[in-house]
């Protein structure tokens, strides 16, 4: 089977009147609340700096068998990224609210011309076991077929089998999609061989987004998580500081909490290289 092919299941493809328009909604699927900075933020930067309408949908809590209050400030560090991209001061208007989603009830927040979702799923781990505090649950044993439900961690929402997450994912970016336009993906890259040793909950962020470019005008790019440490910088002066911008904004966040949930400080230079690289690959429409 194909690396791109939907595990799990098919889904149904939108309406034909979903057609590509010259500037295309953006939509950031990502597994946890750093990743996109880390991953893709130079090109999140330059979209949403460009007034393109940008969508970010977070999978996971981020919870890492954590109490609530650390996936609570992954939340607001996210969105201080978005912030200083969008160009909005800090502590500047953002809304947030609950909506309900195909059943499911998910939080939503808007910063100038941008969106963001947080499905809140339990963070599956890196080799996609799952944490004790959350009963093991992951993203990938849901699509393995080794569960039949998962539910967010604050109990807000129940996904029942892998479609029924895509399917939702699918509604949320139906939504926010600008009236005539095409949409890009972008998230990360699940092929094992192009970008081997990533988290789980990014390759299955992946597989959702390889089962919605199904949809007419809906692209996708994929890009490379931790295999970047192993390859070449690739990035310009100005994209560096774009990326590091948006990670420190998030990082500070963190360390305001409280000092010991610093991502940076776990792993420095790694989280250092993230910010000189950006591989990033187009996936053929099918």
């Amino acid at each position: 089977m194909s690396a791109f092919a939907l595990v799990g299941g098919d889904l149904p493809a939108l309406g034909s009147n979903d057609t590509a328009s010259v500037r295309p909604t953006d939509v950031f699927l990502v597994a946890h609340q750093d990743d996109w900075q880390l991953f893709m933020g130079d090109v999140a930067f330059k979209g949403v700096r460009r007034g393109t309408p940008t969508v970010f949908i977070y999978l996971s809590a981020g919870d890492e068998n954590r109490e609530a209050a650390y996936w609570k400030t992954r939340e607001r560090a996210a969105l201080q990224s978005t912030r200083l991209a969008a160009g909005v001061p800090d502590g500047g208007a953002t809304d947030c609210g609950i909506v309900v989603v195909l059943t499911h009830a998910i939080r939503r927040c808007t910063i100038a011309g941008t969106v963001s979702y947080f499905m809140r799923l339990p963070d599956g781990r890196r080799d996609g076991s799952g944490y004790e505090q959350n009963a093991f649950q992951s993203l990938r044993k849901l699509r393995a077929g080794r569960i039949s439900a998962i539910s967010a961690v604050d109990t807000s929402a129940s996904y029942h089998g892998w479609l029924d997450v895509t399917a939702t994912v699918q509604e949320l970016v139906r939504r926010e999609r600008t009236t005539g336009s095409g949409v890009t993906l972008h998230a990360s890259d699940p092929n094992a061989v192009i970008n081997p040793r990533d988290h789980s909950d990014h390759r299955e962020a992946g597989l959702i987004a390889a089962a919605l470019t199904k949809n007419p005008g809906w692209g996708l790019t994929y890009y490379a998580g931790y295999s970047i440490a192993a390859r070449p910088d690739n990035r310009s002066r100005a994209q560096a500081w774009q990326k590091t911008a948006l990670f420190l904004v998030y990082d500070r966040e963190m360390l305001i909490a409280n000092r010991s949930w610093s991502t940076y400080a776990e792993r420095p230079r790694f989280y250092s290289m993230c910010m000189l690289r950006t591989y990033a690959r187009r996936v053929p429409r099918r």
